[in-house]
């Protein structure tokens, strides 16, 4: 292995849980998780066992992973316990992971008057949490809970908690900046220091942002050699955030020349995953985040347009599709077209001619004039593609649709809201109409139609709708308020376990919501015909 290689460990579903108003589903976490397997991170920690109702259905069903290592994250043995019978540790090294990150309290500061402790007793934990798991995981790691500020006041006792997980077995020791306030320059001579004592090779990097050095702070580690770098996609994490992995990744592979485990075409995909994570947490991704976000390379009018248009790197210091984003020029009405082809490339459609890349490409923009992102729906994407080209059929159009929410008392005078959904359908030159009730307006609209469209398809019947997210778009001068334009996005999920995402826009979030089930039930009809 060369001694450049850097292994990716990303703490999304764990750290990124702490983020003030970020609430991860199961359904959230298996995506997550799935995306950044697919890209080829190399650790993936999925949360803290035992902690909450949502990290225990996860750890219960774990995902399936191809490549990347499943990691549960937990706390060293409480004072007075042994590891074995350590109630908080249990869950960790019972959990069905690869590894355990195990934190512990690397600064003397907090052993003192957090944990009323020796300092004898701290290391102890470290090692004996370490030894359990070295014992019962195929890797175990040492998180350094504030081991920079730590290292400033006390390095002998910062020093020695490392080097007891070390000793235990650890694969890793993780350096921690918890508070987030250590600069580059402390970051490096510190990290040089460290590695006296522990090889570079068993090291690793967890900075917070606090300073907005975070980036910084991984690569001036790896810099002084560190080999294991940790952080979150977009860099969500509490307070100011954590290092952020989309700016990590690219600035290691294209800057300092390090190799890491993604795989052909991961880096390709950081756009792609960062946008996934805005849309399921339902919020605008930042345009101007570095590498990845959608004005990284936007140029606008004067002489950059100018230069790009001879040669972009006069105003880009990397290729856009290098990290799968895409250069905007945005008085040119070519732009977008290499990001469609690309996109028509990982779909495997050929290449359409002139004429028809142009048709698709004003559907396209009409769309997004219209307020659709198709980001995180790659089933609609495809249907419209698809549907330009005339190959997708129309298998039933939805003729009207009614839905009633009523809120009343029962006959036990409780406060219940009931919805009831009317759709009238038409297959095959015959109209059916359907009457369901349901669990709020969209599961009694989606109810409804399955009923009406089983007979005629009963391959819907094992389709099962997972996840439901509405937004409300930036108000146009046309619209602002509760008048402004709605998308919907729904997830959904067959017998087989395969997964899909549809959208629908509209200022109804109802009509909203239809075109989104239209199109969640189109993709899996035209789906099972191109099987079969």
């Amino acid at each position: 292995m060369s001694d450049n290689r850097v292994y990716l460990f990303d703490t999304t579903l764990r750290d990124g849980a702490q983020t003030q108003g970020v609430d991860f589903s199961v359904a959230d976490k298996e995506a997550i998780a799935a995306a950044l397997d697919k890209v080829g991170i190399d650790y993936v920690e999925g949360g803290w066992p035992g902690a909450n109702p949502t990290d225990d259905a996860f750890f219960g069903n774990p995902p399936k992973l191809e490549t990347a290592k499943f990691v549960a994250f937990g706390m060293t043995r409480r004072p007075g316990r042994s590891a074995e019978n350590d109630p908080g540790l249990a869950p960790i090294v019972n959990a069905k992971t690869h590894a355990a990150c195990l934190v512990g309290k690397a600064w003397d500061f907090h052993v003192d008057v957090a944990l009323e402790i020796a300092h004898e007793e701290n290391i102890a934990m470290i090692a004996d949490s370490i030894r359990l798991c070295v014992a019962r995981k195929e890797e175990a790691m040492y998180d350094a809970e504030h081991f920079f500020d730590g290292y400033k006041e006390n390095p002998d006792f910062a020093l020695a908690c490392i080097k007891a997980a070390y000793e235990a077995g650890a694969r890793w020791i993780v350096l921690c900046d918890t508070n987030g306030g250590t600069l580059p320059h402390e970051v490096a001579q510190i990290v040089g220091d460290v590695t006296e004592h522990i090889p570079g090779s068993h090291l690793g990097i967890h900075a917070h942002n606090d300073t907005e050095n975070a980036v910084a702070n991984s690569l001036a580690a790896v810099q002084a050699g560190v080999r294991q770098v940790q952080g979150t996609i977009n860099g969500l994490g509490e307070r100011c955030g954590n290092a952020n992995m989309m700016s990590v990744v690219p600035s290691l592979i294209l800057k300092m020349g390090m190799e890491t485990g993604l795989k052909p075409g991961g880096l390709e995909g950081l756009t792609q995953l960062s946008r996934l994570l805005d849309e399921r947490l339902n919020r605008p991704s930042n345009r101007h985040q570095a590498y990845v976000g959608e004005a990284a390379f936007a140029h606008k009018g004067g002489l950059h347009v100018s230069a790009v248009a001879k040669d972009p790197r006069t105003y880009e210091h990397i290729e856009p599709g290098t990290v799968g984003n895409r250069r905007i020029i945005v008085v040119s009405d070519q732009a977008g077209k290499s990001n469609v082809l690309a996109r028509l490339a990982e779909l495997g459609i050929e290449k359409p001619d002139d004429a028809g890349l142009s048709r698709l490409l004003e559907r396209v923009k009409e769309q997004a004039f219209k307020g659709y992102s198709y980001d995180g729906a790659d089933a609609s994407f495809e249907l419209l593609v698809r549907r330009t080209f005339g190959e997708v059929p129309r298998y039933f159009q939805i003729e009207r649709f009614r839905v009633i929410d009523e809120r009343r008392r029962n006959a036990k005078g409780v406060l219940v809201t009931e919805s009831e959904a009317t759709v009238t359908v038409r297959v095959q030159d015959r109209d059916i109409m359907r009457v369901a009730m349901g669990n709020g307006p969209v599961n009694a609209l989606d109810t409804a139609l399955r009923e009406a469209l089983l007979e005629a398809f009963p391959e819907l019947a094992d389709l099962h709708l997972i996840d439901y997210k509405v937004r409300i778009m930036p108000p146009s001068a046309e619209t602002s308020g509760t008048d402004a334009v709605t998308r919907v996005t729904i997830e959904s999920m067959n017998g087989g376990g395969s997964r899909w995402t549809t959208v629908g826009v509209s200022t109804n979030i109802i009509d909203a919501s239809v075109v989104a089930l239209y199109d969640s039930y189109a993709y899996k009809l035209y789906r099972n015909a191109m099987i079969s």
